[in-house]
């Protein structure tokens, strides 16, 4: 099962840190996967991490060092356009209250709280009814959290 740090985020939320590189790196090396907010601006080219607006300057080589890591939520759809039409071998989605979502490597990503298959992503599951002790032996692909490290 996939450990993912939701924005970065291993001991709860922290808007100081979450979603920036460093953060990302330092989750990776622990040996989490990451969840992280992506932008792309076509004007500029650039590509910024942040979830409520552009934060971290990131380079496409930043991308593709960690992309065996990472869960690329495209928070538009600028950004999901790019990777579909410039990009191969990342991880990429596009979500906003949908039920469920389907990757671009074809796994499942569950709202909170959401009924889950083996080959769905358990999102956030501090804020359903599922306990830490359950999802330890739950049959998903993945589990998205501010306290992943509750399951290590």
């Amino acid at each position: 099962m996939k450990l993912i740090a939701h924005r970065g985020n291993t001991k709860g939320p922290d808007p100081d840190r979450e979603n920036s590189p460093q953060q990302i790196k330092d989750c990776i090396e622990q040996g989490y996967d990451v969840e992280i907010d992506v932008r792309y601006d076509p004007l500029t080219k650039e590509m910024w991490l942040g979830h409520d607006g552009p934060q971290y300057n990131v380079t496409w080589w930043f991308l593709a060092k960690y992309s065996h890591s990472l869960w690329i939520h495209c928070k538009d759809i600028t950004t999901l356009h790019h990777f579909a039409a410039n990009t191969g071998g990342y991880n990429y989605f596009f979500h906003q209250n949908d039920d469920y979502t389907l990757t671009s490597k074809k796994i499942i990503w569950c709202y909170p709280g959401k009924p889950y298959t083996s080959k769905g992503v358990i999102v956030m599951p501090e804020q359903s009814n599922l306990s830490w002790e359950s999802l330890r032996v739950t049959n998903c692909h993945g589990v998205c959290s501010d306290f992943i490290e509750k399951l290590k």
